[in-house]
């Protein structure tokens, strides 16, 4: 695939709308625009998990893996923007099957849940529960979008799945989890209110 950019500034979308790749005007409101836009900003909040993953010992062997879901999550954008019918998906199914083993391998070492696990612990573990709600929204813009690709909207839901798990791997594999306590706004210890 050969791509080129030869301008960044173009003035086609001062107005309402905006051109998908295939010269089509919609817009800027549209499900498929929010859809693009909320897995972009996906892409962008995996760029500093991502960061933060390559700058820590303890998990630093998964940097490839995130590299390669931001892959993907390019491949899945450029997807909807060329609404091509019948045209193949560039994420194809053996990209789920794929995040599907990488969940489970994670999820081997940690100890079973008996709480709804906080987002927070580590640096990491904080970013990846930040990715995991961004691409819960992505999940449901794309949903609301016509003709959604069933291989992009099945792929979003196991990446949040991804990043819960990769959230507690960063934890010490569930060990240094954050979970919630039910009631604690009743606690003596931490009402310093009236």
């Amino acid at each position: 695939m050969n791509i080129r950019i030869d301008r960044v500034v173009t003035r086609g979308g001062d107005g309402v709308e905006t051109s998908l790749g295939d010269g089509t005007r919609v817009s800027k409101g549209s499900a498929r625009i929010e859809a693009m836009g909320s897995i972009d900003e996906l892409n962008a909040t995996l760029g500093l998990l991502r960061y933060h993953v390559e700058h820590d010992r303890l998990v630093s062997v998964h940097v490839a893996d995130i590299a390669r879901l931001q892959s993907c999550l390019f491949d899945l954008g450029a997807d909807l923007c060329m609404p091509v019918t019948g045209r193949p998906s560039s994420l194809p199914s053996e990209a789920v099957r794929w995040l599907e083993a990488r969940i489970e391998a994670l999820r081997l070492s940690q100890p079973e849940l008996r709480s709804f696990v906080l987002p927070g612990g580590s640096l990491v573990a904080a970013h990846a529960h930040l990715a995991r709600t961004v691409a819960r929204r992505a999940e449901r813009a794309l949903v609301q979008m016509e003709n959604a690709p069933v291989e992009g909207m099945r792929f979003l839901n196991r990446l949040s799945d991804y990043f819960f798990v990769f959230g507690r791997h960063a934890n010490n594999d569930g060990r240094d989890d954050i979970l919630w306590q039910p009631g604690t706004w009743k606690n003596d210890a931490i009402n310093t209110g009236d």
